[in-house]
């Protein structure tokens, strides 16, 4: 059986890429979400949590021996030196766990559902790319809304991430999601009419 068509979506904080790859995920496209791969490669037990709470000390770690996500976010986003050390430590676990999951996909088409897509090397898994696109000020309002974060924190993700310019430049498809869901639906049905289209040619 051939390989299914990779597909990459992206966007930054707050822009919903959610929401899309649900729709997607309900009309049998098979999903990898690297945000659920990232916190896969750090679950309690794992070497690499080792190693971060070795780094950083327990106060890290929850109680029950997790990792204290909101914790490190504040850590890693306000001091750029332990990013490039955790990234350092995380991402090429993180790149094996994703081709793994693309390589099993059975569906026409999968998706990599990732906020780091064209930030470094995960823009090699993937032959189309989606940018799921909002205004920063609808970033700001929907992620300080969603997580309870300060703007302050928010800006500084948004200014550790990819330019919304860049992104955009970068896109073979763009969904304009700055609506309500009622406008996202049928570019969802679009997309997902183009993209069998692609795989079914290709």
């Amino acid at each position: 059986m051939r390989e299914p068509f990779r597909v990459g979506i992206t966007g930054g904080i707050g822009s919903g890429k959610s929401a899309v790859t649900e729709r997607l995920l309900l009309r049998g496209v098979d999903i990898v979400d690297a945000d659920i791969v990232a916190r896969e490669v750090v679950q309690a037990g794992s070497p690499a949590l080792a190693k971060i709470a070795q780094h950083y000390g327990d106060g890290i770690l929850q109680k029950d021996g997790t990792l204290n996500r909101a914790a490190l976010r504040e850590i890693v986003f306000s001091k750029p030196g332990e990013r490039e050390w955790l990234e350092a430590l995380t991402h090429p676990l993180i790149g094996e766990s994703i081709a793994a999951q693309l390589a099993h996909a059975t569906s026409p088409y999968a998706v990599l559902s990732s906020p780091l897509l064209l930030e470094g090397s995960q823009r090699e898994f993937v032959e189309h790319v989606v940018v799921v696109d909002v205004p920063e000020s609808v970033q700001i309002a929907r992620t300080t809304a969603r997580d309870n974060n300060s703007e302050a924190l928010v800006r500084s993700i948004m200014d550790a991430q990819m330019t919304r310019e860049d992104r955009l430049a970068a896109a073979d498809t763009v969904i304009d999601n700055s609506g309500d869901l009622d406008d996202l639906d049928p570019q969802v049905e679009s997309l997902h009419e183009k993209l069998m289209a692609l795989a079914n040619t290709r």
